[in-house]
């Protein structure tokens, strides 16, 4: 398997949201950007994956 590729070979695709672990926001997930790279507009805390 190739590195950085996780167990599954892939990521978590392309559907799904993005949400605030600290104050609950969520936006849709936009293929290619991981969500933990954003930061919550509210809290600026970094988003997860939903």
């Amino acid at each position: 398997m190739p590195r950085g590729m996780g167990r599954r070979g892939m990521g978590a695709g392309p559907g799904g949201e993005c949400y605030c672990p600290n104050c609950g926001y969520r936006e849709p997930h936009q293929a290619g950007v991981p969500c933990y790279t954003k930061k919550c507009p509210r809290c600026g805390a970094p988003l997860a994956r939903l």
